[in-house]
């Protein structure tokens, strides 16, 4: 839920929705598949879209109840998991690994602006590459193991969220020596 919730919003805004979501019992899948669409809609709303939010949400609550629940899809293929995600309206690739990361526990790593920014002031990329080079490369270089992936997604995010910011926070980050961005100038 929280996956769809993010998507063109803070990360704030999205926790809000989500405690409203909870407070009416709705992150069940069969209860928010049956929600009404009024009371859905308001539980979104402080995440934005809140109707188009509504909407992806009963389908992929849907997928889920259809599945048997979020037990019956652990048992399943990543390859198809993640390829019936992507079939579900309003779930791109990032979401998708989210998803199969974050609820499924899976080893998939999730592709993000955090680590476009990151890796492309480091010079690590051109800042180009699409979202499966990208995913390709961090899965053949690091271990497919679940925990790494979500603790080095968790520090990109932390790095985007204090220092490399759309305008970058350069004073005391501690990959400054090595970052091409920051010896192209100051910054701070």
């Amino acid at each position: 839920v929280g996956a769809l919730l993010i998507q063109r919003t803070a990360w704030r805004n999205a926790e809000q929705a989500l405690a409203r979501l909870r407070d009416a019992t709705l992150l069940d899948p069969a209860r928010l598949r049956a929600a009404r669409a009024a009371d859905l809609e308001h539980c979104v709303r402080p995440a934005g879209f809140f109707r188009q939010k509504s909407t992806r949400l009963r389908a992929l609550a849907a997928w889920v109840d259809d599945a048997g629940g979020v037990d019956a899809l652990a048992s399943r293929d990543t390859a198809a998991l993640r390829g019936e995600l992507l079939a579900l309206q309003g779930v791109g690739p990032e979401t998708a690994d989210a998803i199969l990361l974050y609820a499924l526990d899976r080893p998939v790593f999730v592709v993000d602006a955090y680590l476009r920014r990151v890796w492309a002031r480091l010079g690590l990329i051109e800042g180009t590459e699409s979202y499966e080079a990208l995913r390709g490369t961090i899965e053949s270089t690091l271990p497919p193991d679940r925990a790494v992936y979500n603790e080095y997604h968790a520090l990109l995010v932390a790095h985007g969220q204090r220092h490399c910011r759309p305008v970058p926070r350069c004073f005391d980050c501690a990959l400054a020596g090595t970052c091409d961005h920051r010896r192209a100038g100051p910054r701070d």
